[in-house]
């Protein structure tokens, strides 16, 4: 079966820098529903889009069409007591960047120092052009419930639909804890 719209995909792959520096190995494989659905990056489907099981392929993908550059302008110091203990660095929150629009951005804890902590709302891979070494294990026609929700369910997809709600710490605190899954 060929990879179109509303297949599942099934790929090995190993994530690297522009300089071949190994990023993620991907142990597990990628599997994502094929056609549009933001599963994964345009560039990767683009690439893989009629081809069979058994296809190989290395492509690099630009930040542009990838994370984006790298803005430090997402990056902002806060006060310790702002954010709930225990802080650690690679904890994750919602929160509003600065002269952005409305879309809530993830940051990172890359910091802490005494009183103060650094938050970096860019994607850990902004700014950097990524190799992926790509190999199809698997293809299958997506099922119906699949493409209404438009992500795959089962083996390395996504299971069930329960979304937790966050609720605000204090009045003004424009920080929430973000669990990502």
């Amino acid at each position: 079966m060929k990879i179109a719209k509303n297949t599942v995909v099934s790929v090995n792959y190993k994530l690297s820098d522009a300089q071949n520096n190994l990023i993620e190995d991907g142990a597990q494989p990628m599997v994502y529903l094929h056609g549009g659905y933001e599963n994964t990056l345009p560039k990767i489907e683009e690439e893989l889009d009629g081809k069979d099981v058994g296809y190989t392929s290395t492509i690099q993908i630009e930040p542009d069409d990838a994370f984006g550059d790298y803005d430090p302008n997402l990056v902002k110091v806060e006060d310790r007591k702002r954010l709930p203990e225990p802080i650690e660095v690679g904890m994750q929150f919602e929160g509003m960047a600065e002269g952005g629009d409305d879309e809530p951005v993830i940051f990172t804890v890359t910091e802490i120092a005494d009183d103060k902590v650094v938050l970096d709302g860019n994607h850990p891979l902004a700014g950097m052009a990524l190799r992926f070494e790509l190999s199809v294990i698997d293809v299958r026609e997506a099922t119906a419930e699949e493409v209404a929700h438009g992500h795959v369910h089962g083996a390395h997809g996504h299971h069930g639909h329960a979304h937790d709600e966050i609720e605000d710490s204090e009045p003004g605190d424009h920080f929430r804890s973000q669990p990502l899954q």
